[in-house]
Parts: C-alpha cells; sequence; structure tokens
C-alpha cells in the first residue's frame, strides 16, 4: 500500500459474480474511499471503477467440454494474472466465485503471503466435498451465502463468514405479481409462463428447442380456454438470436410468445409459473415466489463426468436445496422432455393450495437470507486485511 491507496486485486468468472463484486466493491469504497479494484470483471465492475486487466467473459465457459476447448486460453490469461500480483501485491485478493480458476490462483498468492477472500462458497455440500481440504490451503477466509454452510468450514478450521444473500437483499419481500402485469399490460386472468432457457449461448443451444417445444405442448393443451402468453426473457442480443433461430426452426413462429431483452426479474413476477434452467435464476425465482419447474441440459460428455463424479444430494435446485427436500420439480437431461416438462408446469398451474404454499415458503427462506450481504462481505475483507490497512479503514469509516 503506498500513501493511504488500498489496493484489492477481485476475479469474477461470470454475470453472477460480477452483480456480486460490483455490489462488493460500492460496501467497500464506502470504508476505503482511496481503495483501488483491478483484475478480471465485467460490465457492473467497470461501472465502479474497476480497472479490468482482462475481460469476465474469457472465464464465461460452463461445462466440462467448454471448458476443455478454452482450456489453453483460461490457463494463459490465470498465469498472466498471477505473474502480475505476485510482482505487485494487492493488500488483498478476492475471488468471486469461479471456484475451478481462483482456488488454484488463492493457493498460490495465499503461501506468498497475500490475504485471500472467497466470495460464494461452492457447492461442496452436493458433490466434490473432497475439495475442502484444498479450499483450506487456499483461502485466508470463506464468505459463504447460506445459512448451513458456516458449520462445514468451521468443522475444518476454515476461517468463515456468513454473509446472506445479495439477492435477497435486492429484491422485494412482497409480491409485486399485480403491479408488473399491469406494467407489461396482461390481465388477471391470463395464463402467463415465465420461460428462463438461461443466460448462456451454451445452455440456449442445448435447451431453446425444449423450452419451446414445451410451450407449444402448453398452448395446445390449454390455449382454447385460457388466454395463454409466454415470456421470454434473453440476457444478450446473441442469446435473443438463438432463440429466434430455434423459433424457425421449431416453426413456432405462431405461439404466444413475447421475447424481452432481460428484465428477467419482472417477467417472473408477472407469471404464474415459471420453467427455469437451473442456477442462480432458481434463487431468483424463490425470492420473486414463484412456483416453478427446473430444467437442465449441458454437453453429454460434460454431464456423463459430472455422473462419473456423484453428488452427495439428490437435487440440484437451490429451492431443493436450500428446503433440503424436493419442493419444486426438477427434470435433468434426458428427462427433460417437453411431455414432462409441460405436464409439471400445468400441473403447478392448476393447483392454486401447491402455489400458495410454496409463496409461503419461499417468502421465509427470502427473510432469512436477508442479511445485507454486502456490508457484511465488506466487513469481513476489512478484517483480513494488514493492520496498517485496517487501521485506515477504520479512520475513513469514522
Amino acid at each position: 500500500m503506498t500513501a493511504g491507496v488500498v489496493r484489492i486485486a477481485l476475479v469474477a468468472g461470470e454475470a453472477s459474480g460480477d452483480l456480486l463484486a460490483s455490489q462488493l466493491i460500492q460496501a467497500l469504497r464506502e470504508r476505503l474511499p482511496n481503495a483501488v479494484f483491478f483484475g478480471i470483471g465485467g460490465p457492473r465492475m467497470l461501472g465502479k471503477g474497476f480497472d479490468a486487466w482482462y475481460p469476465l467473459e474469457k472465464l464465461a465457459v460452463r461445462g466440462y467440454a467448454e471448458v476443455l476447448r478454452h482450456f489453453r486460453e483460461i490457463l494463459a490469461i490465470r498465469r498472466g494474472l498471477q505473474r502480475r500480483l505476485l510482482a505487485d501485491p494487492p493488500d488483498v485478493f478476492i475471488g468471486v466465485d469461479a471456484p475451478d480458476f481462483n482456488f488454484g490462483l488463492e493457493r498460490v498468492l495465499k503461501r506468498r503471503g497475500i490475504p485471500t477472500v472467497h466470495y460464494v462458497s461452492p457447492s461442496i455440500w452436493a458433490w466434490r466435498g473432497g475439495r475442502i481440504h484444498k479450499i483450506g490451503a487456499s483461502v485466508s477466509r470463506m464468505l459463504a451465502l447460506f445459512p448451513f454452510e458456516p458449520a462445514i468450514y468451521e468443522k475444518q478450521g476454515i476461517p468463515v463468514s456468513y454473509v446472506g444473500h445479495p439477492l435477497a437483499d435486492m429484491l422485494p419481500v412482497e409480491d409485486g405479481r399485480s403491479a408488473t402485469r399491469a406494467l407489461f399490460d396482461l390481465t388477471e386472468q391470463q395464463a402467463v409462463f415465465a420461460l428462463l432457457p438461461g443466460s448462456r449461448q451454451s445452455e440456449l443451444q442445448y435447451m431453446a428447442d425444449t423450452f419451446i417445444e414445451t410451450a407449444r405442448r402448453i398452448h395446445r393443451e390449454i390455449g382454447e380456454r385460457v388466454d395463454v402468453l409466454f415470456i421470454v426473457p434473453l440476457a444478450t442480443r446473441e442469446t435473443r438470436e438463438l432463440f429466434e433461430t430455434a423459433l424457425h426452426r421449431c416453426q413456432a413462429e405462431q405461439l404466444p410468445i413475447r421475447l424481452l431483452f432481460g428484465h428477467a426479474h419482472q417477467a417472473m413476477m408477472a407469471a404464474d409459473v415459471v420453467l427455469v434452467a437451473s442456477g442462480t435464476a432458481t434463487l431468483e425465482a424463490a425470492l420473486l415466489k414463484r412456483p416453478m419447474v427446473i430444467v437442465y441440459k449441458m454437453a453429454p460428455f460434460s454431464y456423463w463426468l459430472m455422473r462419473r463424479i456423484g453428488g452427495y444430494l439428490p437435487y440440484v435446485g437451490l429451492p431443493n436445496v436450500l428446503a433440503g427436500r424436493f419442493v419444486v420439480p426438477e427434470f435433468i437431461q434426458d428427462d427433460a422432455t417437453p411431455e414432462n416438462l409441460a405436464q409439471a408446469l400445468l400441473n403447478l398451474y392448476a393447483d392454486r393450495t401447491v402455489c400458495a404454499g410454496l409463496k409461503e415458503m419461499f417468502r421465509a427462506l427470502h427473510l432469512q437470507l436477508r442479511q445485507n450481504a454486502a456490508g457484511q462481505a465488506a466487513t469481513a475483507v476489512l478484517g483480513c486485511l494488514p493492520a496498517a490497512v485496517g487501521d485506515h479503514a477504520g479512520s475513513a469509516a469514522a
């Protein structure tokens, strides 16, 4: 640190990490006005004054087969980043999710005396639990988003802080269905299904056709009795083009589908039921109090490898993981057929009692996860800074 400047390195590997990191940067900057932030990040981080040495998109690949195709480039980026950080060490390094990239880097930095914080515990509670020993060698402190996670690390003597989930801070506790429907010029009587096939191009490539055929089956089943609408929020121009291509390929242009650029939260709030690709969006749907069906497809080789490694839990969707049981249906890989998905969605749409119970459960979950995550995470990071830097932060906050 020079002349009161606190140097904080961060690496975020995808859009959700970009959001978490941007909120953390804001919370840290409020306590450390002279801090500078650099490393690998996305547009939200850039908006907070982050200096991106490499763009986040270079790391935003998912699945074993996809990672293998980009392995050399990703490895070169990590080696280049490691050289720069060792040559000019930051006061603290924060890896935001992206565990396969960050843990190896964190381990090297920690050995050289650089404090390392990892924001978002990997799902060791679901599979690859043996990684916890490598995690202990890599991190000075783990920041956990879910309340059941700290006990896992405390048992192994790994410093950990439960910070809550940032999405629970961002999203409203109360149901916004009626107001959002009015915004979209929808009536209360319409049957609205939100379709979220994923934010990555690879996810659209494997799931777009399945989502469209599911919509076709639902429309065929109830379209003569009810005014049905399918809302499809898509994150980027590329994913929108992929979905439009799939509509043409499936000859489904006449289906009542409304494509949105972004606005995923509004699409889910307006919906009766959500069909959602497994990932953070399943938690978003739960926090928005929406009944859902969870689906996921990936490259066959990636799925084969995942099955070979095995898992501890019979479910993959975050609402089911947090509940500790199946509360919403999941359909993975070969089980994710249009027939199965359409039937599950229609069952939820028709069962008002089940939907009401899910909404109450999701509301309780929301309150449990609402902890001012960015502020809690910033406090934990400050505790990992060298003493002189921590004293400076304390005086700045005062």
